[in-house]
């Protein structure tokens, strides 16, 4: 079967991305550059640069054109990341991330709510029990990356700064371990999909972006779930690197 006129330019144009040729923040061809490049009609080089910013390797700008998307991805150092050393020593996880890039944490809200039911399976607490949960957004560079959600016991944390929007030095972990429930395990689970329309707002996703959905268990050293932490990721801004021993 032949391959449709539309898919052949967005390939030539996803070769030229690859090669150099437009670098990030470049503006691509436009359509009628494109029209009279191949020969083609408007409708074609429309789906054609619909094709890149459909695989979040372009994205429009309202009467300016079609550009390359700059966003640099963010190396996700997933196990060194959790290691004692980092939270232990006062630091946020989130820093072995950034490596001296501009990280911003904003939109923290924490409450308490019901355990719906899934939660409550991995917490070993009640349906309905309360929990505490923290919910916050990630900025990096000026980009929204991630949003992140942890749900805890309410019967552990309460009246600890972990029910406060500034856990302090550490974060979360750090201040478990004050409360003598400290982490010494970690479970990741990761899957993908495409975003909610809330999703797309709060991270500013271009049409098409499809996200990345970690879900991460802290357990104690009696094998007790503490925390459950939901991740929604911004594929195109996350690199998630594994480095262990064989």
């Amino acid at each position: 079967m032949t391959e449709p006129k539309y898919r052949r330019i967005a390939a030539a144009l996803r070769d030229a991305i690859a090669a150099g040729e437009y670098g990030p923040g470049d503006r691509l061809p436009g359509e009628n550059d494109l029209m009279a490049a191949h020969g083609v009609a408007r409708m074609t080089a429309r789906q054609a640069l619909g094709v890149l910013q459909g695989e979040g390797l372009a994205e429009a700008r309202k009467g300016a054109g079609v550009f390359v998307r700059t966003a640099s991805p963010l190396r996700r150092l997933s196990i060194q990341r959790l290691a004692r050393r980092q939270w232990g020593s006062g630091h946020s996880v989130w820093a072995a991330d950034a490596a001296g890039r501009d990280l911003v944490v904003d939109q923290v809200a924490v409450d308490e709510q019901p355990a719906h039911q899934r939660i409550a399976a991995v917490l070993d607490v009640a349906p309905a029990a309360p929990v505490c949960v923290r919910r916050r957004r990630y900025v990096l560079d000026g980009e929204p990356v991630m949003i992140s959600t942890s749900y805890l016991p309410t019967a552990l944390v309460a009246g600890s700064p972990i029910t406060r929007p500034d856990t302090g030095p550490g974060g979360t972990y750090a201040r478990l371990k004050d409360l003598g429930y400290e982490p010494v395990r970690f479970r990741e689970e990761i899957r993908s999909r495409m975003p909610t329309a809330e999703e797309v707002s709060r991270l500013g996703l271009p049409g098409g972006t499809p996200v990345m959905l970690v879900c991460r268990t802290a357990f104690t050293a009696r094998g007790d779930a503490v925390e459950v932490n939901e991740m929604v990721m911004d594929a195109n801004a996350y690199v998630l690197e594994y480095d262990f021993e064989a």
